[in-house]
């Protein structure tokens, strides 16, 4: 039996395409489950011209694909209310301060508020002093705020936002989102480490070999190159995506399951990461930019649209991360993404050590694999040896998997409802804290300096491969390969 959370969330770009695609069916599947039920808001706000009526049939364009029962849906529609407001003018926060005021009375909730900022950055730390200035801030309950990515620019962006930040909020009332870390996949990585005595007890250097984190997308730049061109694969999926799953695969145990453990935990590994020199860049990374490829379809990266004919962006990054820990010593963690690979898929490969023990035999033990497959469709795979079925006794690989089932699919909230649903519950274990935060610009700034300089080499690819031949001896180096093929 699930209870009631009573809150008011106000969502700023309340009319953008991330409310009407991904918050307000959120919100939605939270009602039809029961975690919200009479006690609840949402205000919503943006510069458009609308009224209640407007805004609310919105609403009910965005949630008819989830709607089963209408009756059910007005009844939720009705929480909803709305404000054209400017953001950047303080005086306008006057009428959404008399708005979230009278849908707080209407509904009976006492403080409790939550403000979604789903906005342009540059707009995050003029909102979150303009709530506490105009006096928009519950004085009872929690205030709380979520922030969608990207969280900076650099480490030096992110620190000015940071400090604009705590001006109203203190680190505690930051909800940073990371969509990646509300996949369901994602959080299974603790279920399996801490879950299972045979892998807790096997997490570190004496068994594993090397962990990879892929995650990999066929598509080109489409139409953003305008963005991406600025951004690159280093900053669009490393500095986020991918070092917030290497915290679940490289922290410690933490004390208990508590937001406040599970960050200490990250923390202590991310304190513990290796920031790279000018060498070590160009020793542990590989950046690369996809040329054409066997359908016309695929052109070159610079043939794109938008994309400055003498652009140096990297549209595919390797790398091997070093943990200055006892658990990791020795352990590469190697990342990689790119655009136009083989294959669209986000996964984690565990690689443990090859047995020792001597068969005798033309074919010895080789390396067991625990894979995580995050997308497109959750599965876990588990490579083991296994004795062949031959006269001689020699080895051979097996494979055990389990895949998402389309039940289990279903019943499957969305990283958005889970990432709602959280705040409310004020759980932070599944948003970055500003450690982590800062930690991973540290590490990304010194690799983005010596690209910027053009201090490293610029690889090309083919568009449906799964990267330059630099990324496959980066791990060759140490006697390593990538698990996933394509």
């Amino acid at each position: 039996m699930v209870s009631e959370i009573k809150t008011l969330v106000t969502f700023f770009g309340g009319t953008g395409d991330l409310a009407k695609r991904k918050l307000y069916p959120s919100v939605f599947n939270l009602y039809k489950k029961g975690y919200l039920q009479k006690h609840f808001a949402i205000v919503g706000t943006a510069r458009q011209a609308l009224n209640d009526d407007e805004f609310k049939q919105l609403v009910r364009d965005s949630i008819k694909d989830f709607t089963d029962d209408q009756a059910q849906a007005e009844a939720f529609i009705e929480h909803f209310s709305y404000r054209a407001h400017d953001v950047t003018d303080a005086a306008s926060y006057a009428v959404l301060k008399d708005a979230i005021e009278e849908a707080a009375d209407k509904f009976d909730i006492d403080g409790n508020r939550i403000f979604y900022m789903s906005v342009a950055p540059r707009f995050f730390g003029t909102i979150a002093k303009y709530l506490k200035s105009e006096g928009l801030l519950a004085d009872t309950g929690y205030n709380r705020l979520m922030i969608e990515k990207p969280f900076g620019t650099s480490y030096n962006t992110a620190a000015e936002l940071q400090n604009d930040l705590e001006n109203a909020f203190d680190d505690n009332q930051l909800f940073r989102i990371d969509h990646y870390l509300g996949k369901e996949m994602v959080q299974n990585i603790a279920a399996l480490r801490f879950g299972n005595p045979i892998f807790d007890a096997a997490w570190n250097k004496d068994y594993i070999k090397n962990v990879q984190v892929t995650l990999s997308e066929v598509l080109g730049v489409e139409e953003r190159a305008g963005y991406y061109d600025t951004a690159g694969a280093l900053l669009d999926m490393i500095q986020n995506h991918t070092m917030q799953i290497v915290g679940w695969l490289a922290m410690e145990k933490p004390e208990s399951f508590t937001d406040k453990d599970i960050r200490a935990a990250k923390n202590a590994a991310f304190n513990a990461l290796k920031i790279y020199d000018e060498a070590e860049v160009n020793k542990y990374f590989v950046r690369a930019q996809y040329g054409a490829g066997d359908s016309a379809d695929f052109k070159p990266y610079l043939e794109e649209l938008d994309v400055p004919a003498d652009s140096k962006n990297n549209t595919f990054i390797a790398g091997e991360l070093q943990f200055d820990l006892p658990r990791w010593e020795g352990v590469p963690f190697y990342v990689r993404s790119g655009k136009r690979l083989a294959a669209k898929q986000t996964r984690v490969d565990i690689v443990f050590k090859a047995g020792t023990f001597n068969f005798g035999s033309e074919q010895e033990a080789q390396e067991a694999v625990l894979s995580i497959i995050i997308d497109p469709k959750g599965a876990i795979e588990l490579k083991l040896n296994a004795k062949s079925v031959e006269d001689a006794f020699n080895t051979r690989t097996i494979d055990l998997g389990w895949t998402v089932s389309d039940e289990d699919k279903k019943n499957t909230p969305e990283p958005y409802e889970r990432m709602i649903h959280d705040t409310m519950n004020g759980d932070g274990s599944n948003f970055a804290d500003w450690n982590g935060v800062s930690i991973a610009w540290k590490f990304v700034d010194a690799i983005s300096a010596v690209y910027t300089a053009d201090k490293a080499p610029l690889e090309t690819y083919k568009s449906g491969s799964m990267g330059p031949e630099a990324s496959d001896k980066l791990l060759a180096a140490n006697g390593d390969a990538w698990v996933f093929k394509g």
